[in-house]
């Protein structure tokens, strides 16, 4: 393999995508090319940033309740009582269908929970299995021979932006750590510089979370990180929080 071809393996390296003969001849390579080893640390510390962003976690779980109410619902055995004259037996036959009816709103009330834990859990699901190939296709941008990172601090220090792209792919790939929750009704909001004109590629809700941009590179210079509205907007209403050059 050419020197230029171990150039390009830095980020299948970095995410262990090489098989062991590729693997032993590029760390080979490694231990002489400073610029490798520079970007073989950067694509690590991504991958281990991306690995510890923060996931979609499921509703609170309603098993708890469910289970708390099937005690009220057992009933004892029939037992055999003395009779206690009309008056008693009308009142045994009156305290008898109020059980009844009780336990029948009870089973009904535990099976409307049943049925919202499991809405909830399918919802819970969709949205990792979502999260789950997000990460997946952003770990996959990594390992793109000509994939390329840059990192920057927000406005005022607080927190960091990764942007990961890759030409070839025409794909961007942006991982927000320890930058603050969002105000209640805003979210972040990602934008593709076409050499000073915004466009939307996406929306991230939380300050510590991972986002494929959406639409194409298509030569954008950079990528800019608004607060916006909730749903986001069609151009930028705040000054950038970070502005990360693409090259």
């Amino acid at each position: 393999m050419s020197t230029a071809d171990l150039h390009t393996l830095t980020g299948a390296y970095a995410a262990h995508a090489l098989d062991p003969d590729e693997s032993a001849e590029f760390e080979h390579h490694l231990a002489r090319c400073a610029a490798c080893a520079q970007e073989v640390t950067e694509f690590a510390a991504t991958l281990a940033r991306l690995g510890g962003a923060q996931a979609v976690l499921p509703p609170p779980d309603l098993k708890a309740r469910v289970m708390a109410a099937l005690p009220t619902l057992r009933q004892d055995a029939p037992r055999t009582a003395p009779a206690q004259g009309r008056r008693g037996g009308r009142l045994a036959k009156g305290w008898a269908k109020l059980a009844v009816a009780a336990c029948l709103a009870l089973a009904a009330g535990a099976g409307g929970i049943a049925v919202q834990q499991h809405q909830q859990a399918e919802q819970a699901r969709a949205r990792a299995a979502a999260l789950q190939q997000q990460q997946e296709r952003l770990a996959g941008l990594l390992t793109a021979p000509d994939a390329r990172t840059v990192t920057a601090a927000a406005q005022g220090g607080n927190g960091l932006g990764t942007v990961v792209w890759s030409h070839s792919r025409g794909q961007v790939g942006f991982l927000a750590s320890g930058m603050p929750a969002p105000a209640a009704g805003t979210t972040y909001e990602l934008w593709f510089d076409d050499a000073g004109t915004m466009r939307p590629a996406g929306l991230l809700p939380t300050g510590d979370g991972s986002l494929l941009l959406t639409g194409a590179l298509d030569g954008a210079s950079g990528i800019g990180v608004t607060v916006e509205p909730a749903g986001g907007s069609a151009h930028p209403t705040t000054a950038p929080l970070m502005l990360l050059p693409i090259t």
